[in-house]
């Protein structure tokens, strides 16, 4: 291998044990921190937690709801989402009792998965770290680099050793609904020998797009591996491949897996196999074996009669173990596509390769958490948009270096449009809200279906008697109010108090018009304006989180609470301005913003969002609003 490929394989692996050191001391000082108010702030950590519910999963596995012990109080703004792996404590005792996977989360609720009970009365859950999967990652990382025929083909494609190869384009049949510029995807996806990427803007229907290529693929005989990097974006290609009616497995903890969508996953349908019934009669003999081996009766048993008996457990028991991997390998082979998210279990798919691997939301996984994909793959699609937000990288120095690039942004910048097809059309936003990103990241490429372009929040209710319904767009400036930001005491977040005042009035008057708060969300970029926003919001409904908790996300009407206002116009990682592409591009018929232009405008990106904002007639200011208003 050439030294320049061997670099680079040194150089992931080096940002591997960077992050790794940077969770393990993360995790270290978030375990000192005892107190309720601190130890919240981070949103790693939830506090004062009793077991309010529970049932039996899949596998014999315990479901466990955890509440606050105050059932009055809802959870605080966290970063706990569904497959995320945490620790179970007992706060009296400080003393861990289990270690499981969160399946579910609600506003006073989070449900996690366990394999044992966890034993006590007041609990501490902690976000806990992933060494399983770095290390699947490290090993996968040397098999690629040690690697011979076709991998090494691949590897040397990606890392820009070798050129990728198409053949011509072929005529797919396709339903009507697919545009031109979708058609043309898939069929350039369908023609690449080695590489395709699909560059998904935001409501472009990319995994529409990534499900109609893989039954596509696999109309044409073959055998599919579909990825995402987290759960959620699995579930999505899941349930639209159940919908087209691909004989399609799901692998992966099942409490990782919606419930409506677990039927479709390895254990269910291993569980639901006839032929288990004849493994666990075994499992009953073998234990019914080892019991009367380990009995003592009055009569003396004749020589060699236990140790026959605890042979013939162990034989019943290996042949049960065998009986089941044949169960488990005949449901993965009459599988079509085989569903999973980047880090899965090696062990499980065993030996098996595929025709097509396709990675969704590829933009989100750091580099070595898409190899081990590419090492069972004869070709490969990624389909993302690396103009939204990167990876989520713990350490800072690793993330400064470059590994926070995503292996398809990497493969963008190395090859363009050679490799890469653009959705063009989206379905989501009114073309006002659409523009500005379109503008900015996209170089003005995107275009809004009729069935969007001018939809407003007028549609959704009568009569439409307030002037902020009949417009898409809003930002208010508050330069001059003297709306400054403030500093959590114990962290580094930040909040504003008077604009998150301003936006719950506007919550209130949207809601008082008819618009359901289920069709509102409010996004802020800073957590402790989160938590500030949850505490006072009168609607349980409307949800309230960070950029990160929206991407992929969208609702009829989004509030964005800039928060940045200060002397020095400093507006920190609003300066990542991916991160606003995501928060921009989430509503879809009514967009508010509210922000200090005398903070923000010193950056190029948001003066010019400000300018777009007055040439469409959006740009108002704080004082047009009612004088009396709470200050």
């Amino acid at each position: 291998m050439p030294k320049q490929l061997e670099e680079h394989f040194k150089q992931l692996r080096c940002w591997l044990d960077m992050e790794s050191d940077a969770e393990r001391k993360r995790m270290i000082e978030r375990r000192k921190v005892r107190s309720q108010k601190n130890a919240e702030a981070r949103g790693d950590t939830l506090l004062d937690l009793a077991i309010s519910d529970h049932r039996m999963g899949l596998g014999g596995r315990f479901l466990v709801t955890f509440t606050k012990r105050n059932r009055t109080l809802d959870l605080p703004w966290n970063r706990f989402r569904v497959g995320s792996p945490v620790i179970a404590s007992e706060e009296s005792t400080e003393g861990d009792c289990g270690y499981g996977i969160v399946c579910s989360k609600g506003i006073g609720s989070i449900e996690v998965a366990f394999d044992d009970w966890p034993e006590g009365d007041r609990f501490r859950l902690d976000l806990s770290m992933d060494e399983i999967t770095r290390n699947r990652q490290l090993t996968a990382l040397n098999s690629v680099q040690n690697a011979r025929s076709r991998v090494a083909q691949l590897r040397d494609i990606l890392l820009g050793a070798r050129e990728p190869r198409f053949c011509a384009p072929l005529a797919l049949e396709m339903e009507q609904h697919f545009n031109a510029s979708q058609r043309q995807a898939i069929e350039f996806a369908m023609s690449a020998r080695d590489i395709a990427i699909i560059h998904g803007p935001p409501g472009t229907g990319k995994t529409t797009t990534v499900v109609e290529l893989i039954r596509q693929a696999v109309l044409r005989g073959s055998k599919v591996l579909a990825c995402a990097p987290s759960n959620t974006g699995v579930d999505n290609l899941l349930e639209k491949l159940v919908a087209i009616r691909v004989r399609v497995v799901r692998i992966g903890h099942p409490a990782r897996v919606q419930e409506e969508l677990q039927p479709y996953t390895l254990d269910a349908l291993v569980e639901a196999d006839p032929a288990m019934k004849v493994v666990g009669e075994m499992v009953r003999e073998a234990e019914k074996a080892a019991r009367k081996a380990s009995k003592f009766t009055r009569a003396k048993p004749m020589p060699g009669e236990r140790s026959d008996l605890r042979q013939e457990s162990r034989r019943l028991r290996d042949d049960a173990k065998v009986y089941e991997r044949q169960i488990i390998a005949g449901i993965l082979d009459r599988a079509d596509v085989i569903c999973a998210t980047t880090n899965f279990d090696p062990d499980v798919l065993g030996c098996r390769d595929f025709g097509l691997a396709v990675i969704d939301e590829a933009c989100q996984s750091t580099e070595p958490g898409s190899w081990p994909v590419i090492l069972r793959a004869d070709r490969i699609v990624l389909a993302g948009d690396h103009c939204q937000l990167p990876p989520t990288i713990i350490s800072a120095e690793a993330s400064e270096q470059g590994f926070a690039v995503s292996l398809m942004e990497r493969l963008v910048d190395t090859y363009g449009d050679t490799i890469t097809k653009q959705l063009m059309v989206q379905y989501r936003m009114h073309e006002d809200i659409m523009e500005y990103s379109s503008q900015c990241f996209y170089g003005g490429s995107l275009q809004a279906d009729e069935t969007v372009r001018t939809h407003l929040l007028t549609d959704l209710v009568d009569p439409p008697h307030l002037e902020m319904l009949q417009s898409p767009v809003t930002f208010v400036d508050t330069a001059g109010a003297s709306w400054e930001e403030e500093q959590e005491i114990d962290g580094e977040s930040r909040f504003n108090v008077r604009e998150a005042k301003w936006i719950l009035q506007q919550v209130r008057e949207l809601c008082s018009t008819g618009i359901a708060p289920k069709d509102v969300a409010i996004i802020a970029p800073y957590s402790a304006q989160v938590r500030w926003l949850r505490q006072n919001c009168p609607f349980k409904a409307i949800e309230i989180d960070t950029v990160d908790g929206f991407q992929g996300r969208e609702k009829e009407a989004i509030l964005i609470t800039l928060v940045r206002s200060n002397a020095i116009a400093e507006i920190g990682f609003l300066g990542d301005t991916r991160r606003m592409n995501v928060a921009l591009t989430r509503a879809k018929r009514k967009l508010i913003v509210i922000g200090d232009s005398a903070t923000l405008a010193n950056n190029e990106f948001y003066a010019n969002m400000i300018d777009f904002f007055e040439t469409i007639g959006a740009y108002r200011t704080i004082w047009e609003w009612d004088p009396a208003m709470e200050h």
